[in-house]
This record gives structure tokens, sequence and C-alpha cells, in this order.
């Protein structure tokens, strides 16, 4: 495998080669700021996409999923490519891809040109965090890597806060596809800032790159494609009772099985696997997917709770689940403090738990909730899942040797994207399948020939004979009924995945004090 693309510290005025080094993380920061800004920004606009494409809210999760998955893909290859043609000019290039896909994907006029763009987009976005992430570390000395850090995580942080918000404005003002037009003049204008003030280090272009990986690379094209594809089409085509569907299982199994041999028997391959001999590592994945899971669930799930539900517009529900961002950037400065000072075990024990609780209160909502009701535990949410992104490197990183940090990073951002995906695709499936079965359960709790029923039939007869006569009220008054029926199955569904979600919180943390202790502060500045 290719060597990591790390720079010795002495290095530092090589990269900079006399610009200030805060433009160039002014720069790379524009890049990251635009890529996670884009994930949280499509979240509020998805029933307007539904709309829009005539999907249903199912289809249009895809338009998560399949950024996540070709995200995914791009990220083991990403320290290959940068050392092969150069980082900068590999840079560029993702943020190129990434704007030109913007576009397409603003300018779609169906689902299917709608997520070919999203995959476009997700394969040039893979590389800019890991990319803007090596190229700060060696833009600053030493002493100054923890300040800049900061300051990108912080640009990271604000993105999720913006995004919604954002979304939601440019949906109600204008259209949803002007929540993926404004990706251009920030492309522009981050292209611009790179080719001004970055500079490639002599490591990159005298470093020997070995021949890419193609067999490993297109196993694992094939089982993360599959898996994509069985997500996706898995709920509407009854997953396993569809042929096609095993098929598509059977081919993931057998290229991630060959992924998985090829890559930990072989040399000069796309990931070197076996990091995960390292306990702390192969536990930190492991947390890194569930958290994955948790976190991309709940960010699809609750603005769909606010718009399918209540009714609210995107820019409402944007406004409503923006302090989740607000309460992060709070946490930020309180984890830069503690985590040079306690156990990060302790401090993921207290992330996943805070996440845990919040979200088993989310497991209360009702239709008569209030657009401030779960403000407070969103601020929480924030707050808690900053004492996660942080420790948890801190605790998978900490025993494995410098060296080992390029190839580990992208195996454990693959690991978070698929969560991701599995997530939203779990959480969907979910709210279907658990809508109709408390639908049922309603119905055999309330039969209709009981008097319950028939006083509310009689009530919602009434209620509408003025608009269509008595003569004609029974069938609209029945429609309303069900309507009502409905609703509330799909909030006790919502009410199902929540109260999962926090499980799988509390699950978490048992796992953490499997981590073997780490001093605090040992992973290496920007390792997640």
């Amino acid at each position: 495998m290719a060597s990591a693309a790390t720079a010795p510290p002495d290095q530092t005025a090589e990269v900079t080669q006399g610009v200030n080094p805060w433009l160039i993380a002014a720069s790379v920061m524009l890049a990251t700021f635009m890529e996670v800004l884009d994930t949280a920004i499509a979240s509020v606009a998805l029933p307007y996409i539904a709309g829009s494409l005539s999907a249903s809210n199912d289809e249009a999760t895809w338009v998560l999923t399949s950024y996540l998955v070709a995200n995914a893909i791009v990220l083991p290859a990403s320290n290959w490519c940068s050392l092969k043609f150069g980082r900068k000019r590999f840079l560029m290039s993702c943020i190129t891809i990434f704007t030109i896909a913007s576009f397409a994907c603003g300018a779609a006029p169906t689902l299917g040109i709608m997520l070919l763009a999203r995959v476009i987009q997700g394969a040039g976005g893979g590389a800019l965090q890991p990319l803007s992430q090596a190229i700060l570390l060696e833009s600053f000395p030493p002493a100054k890597r923890g300040a800049a850090m900061a300051v990108f995580a912080f640009g990271v942080v604000v993105a999720p806060v913006l995004g919604p918000t954002l979304g939601g404005w440019l949906t109600d003002t204008y259209s949803w596809r002007y929540a993926f037009y404004i990706n251009i003049p920030i492309g522009i204008l981050a292209l611009l800032m790179i080719n001004r003030f970055i500079h490639d280090p002599a490591y990159i272009s005298k470093a020997k790159v070995p021949a890419f990986d193609r067999y490993g690379f297109a196993a694992l094209v094939i089982w993360t494609g599959c898996l994509q594809v069985v997500l996706d089409k898995g709920q509407e085509d009854d997953w396993f009772g569809a042929i096609w569907i095993r098929w598509a299982v059977f081919f993931l199994i057998t290229s991630f099985i060959y992924f998985v041999w090829h890559c930990w028997r072989d040399k000069d391959t796309l990931v070197d696997l076996k990091v995960f001999k390292d306990r702390n590592f192969i536990l930190g994945t492991v947390l890194i997917f569930f958290f994955g899971v948790g976190i991309y669930s709940t960010v699809t799930v609750l603005p769909l709770f606010y718009q399918e539900l209540l009714g609210y517009t995107a820019f409402t529900a944007g406004i409503v689940v923006a302090p989740r961002g607000i309460g992060a950037v709070c946490g930020m400065p309180v984890i830069g403090y503690l985590s040079n000072k306690v156990d990060p075990r302790w401090l993921l024990t207290f992330g996943f738990i805070t996440f845990g609780l919040t979200t088993l209160y989310f497991g209360n909502v009702t239709l008569q909730i209030s657009p401030t009701t779960l403000l407070l535990p969103i601020l929480i949410t924030g707050f808690g899942l900053s004492f996660i992104f942080v420790p948890i490197s801190t605790a998978a990183y900490g025993t494995l040797d410098n060296k080992q940090i390029g190839n580990a990073s992208g195996l454990f951002n693959l690991f978070r994207n698929v969560g991701g995906s599995i997530g939203i695709s779990i959480a969907q499936t979910l709210l279907t399948r658990r809508s109709a079965v408390h639908q049922n359960l309603i119905i055999n709790y309330v039969p209709t020939t009981g008097q319950q029923f028939q006083n509310a039939l009689g009530s919602a007869t009434q209620s509408v004979t003025g608009y269509f006569g008595k003569s004609n009220a029974a069938s609209p008054a029945q429609a309303l009924l069900y309507q009502q029926l409905g609703q509330q199955a799909l909030v006790w569904a919502f009410v199902d995945v929540f109260r999962w979600l926090s499980l799988l919180c509390f699950l978490c943390v048992g796992i953490v004090w499997l981590f073997k202790k780490v001093k605090p502060g040992k992973a290496p500045a920007g390792a997640h």
C-alpha cells in the first residue's frame, strides 16, 4: 500500500512557501465546509425532492444513502491518488467534480438522474476531508496544530448548524434545487483559493507509488454498490422476497469476502486490514459504525417527523433541528479542554449516555408538540455528540503507530459512512413497517363495530356535513378517520425508531469499556 502522506514536522516552510498558513486553513476549510454542508442541507428538502421528482419518501432517502456510499468508496483510495497525481491537483479535481455534480443534482429532471449525479458528487467529496486535514496539519508548526485543528473542527461543526436552516430557507424561498446550486459559488471560490495558496511538498512528488490495486478497488465497488442497491430497493421489493435481491446479497457477500481476503493476504493493497489486529482500532471502527447508524438516522428522521406529521415547512423544520449544531459548537471548547486531561472512555460514556437519553426523550413525541418542545433535548444532543467525535478518535488511534494512521483513517471513515447509509435505510424501513403494524393494532383495539368508533364516526360525519351535505358525508368522514389512523400509527412508528436508537447508544456504552486505556491526547491531531 502507498505510504501515508505525512510530512516530517520540519517541512512547514516548504509546504507554505511564504503563504500565511491561516489562508491555507481558510482554503481547505472552505472545501470541507461545502462537503459537510451538502450532507446536512438535503435532509430537510427530502419531501420536496420526492414531490418534484414523483418519488416516495422512501425513494427520496436514496439521495442521502447514494451519496454516503459513493463517498465511502473513494475514502480508501484517496491516499494513493494524492501521492500518484499530486495532492493539490487531486484536491482541485475533487472539488471540480463535486461542484459540477452539484449543478447536475439541482438540474436533475428525474430521480434516476438525481441519484447518478449524487453518486458522482459523493465520489468527488469523499477525499475532501482527509486531504484538507493533511494539508492543514502540514501547514502549521507542531505547536500551533492544535489551534488549527480547533478552527477546522469548528468549521465542520458549523456546517450542520447552517445546513438544515439554509437548506430550508432556499427550499421555501426558491426551490430545493438551490440547496445544490449553492455549492457552485463556494466551489469556485475554493478552487481559486487553493490554486493561489496551496503547494505540494517535495515528498509528494518524490513518493514511490505502487501500482493501483485494481482488484481490491473493484471488489470494494461491487460490495458497496450491491449494499447500496439492497438498502435502497429492499423495502420496496420486500427484501428477501425478491429473487434479484437474494442475488445482490450473494454478490455483496462474495465480493466482501474476496476484498477482506485480498487486502489481508497481499501486499500494496488498497487498504491494509492488518491494522485490525489492534484491539482499540477494531473497537473504534465498530463504535463509529454504530455511531453512523445513530446520527444519520436521527438527522434524517427528525426533520421528516416535523414536516410529514406536523406540517412544518422546510425552513421551519431546519430552524427547529438547528440547535443540535449549536450544542455541538458549545461542547467543542469543553471537549478541547478535557481531551488532554480525562480518559477518553469516560468522555465517550458521557457522550453516548447523553445521546441515548435525549433520543429516548424523542420517543415521547406526539402530534401536539410545539416547535420548542424538543428545543432543549436537541441542544443537549449536539452537546453530547461533541463528546464522541474527538474521544472516539483518541481511543481508536491511540495505540497505533503514526505510519498506520493514513490507512486506518480511510477504514475508519469508510465504516462511518457505511453505517450511516445502513442506518438511514433501516430507519425508513422501520417507519414503513412499524406504521403498518400499529395500524393493525389500533384497528383491533378499536373495532369498527364498537361504540368508540361509531361515536368518532358520528362526530366526523357531523363536522363534514356542512361541506358535502348530509347524504354525501359518510365517505369523507371515514376518509378523515382513516387519515387520523395513519397519522397516529406513523407517530408510534417514529417513537419505535427513536427508542431503538437510544438502545443502540446504550449498547455502545458497554463497548466503550472494552478499550484499552489510552493516555489522554495520545492520538495524532486530526486523526478523525
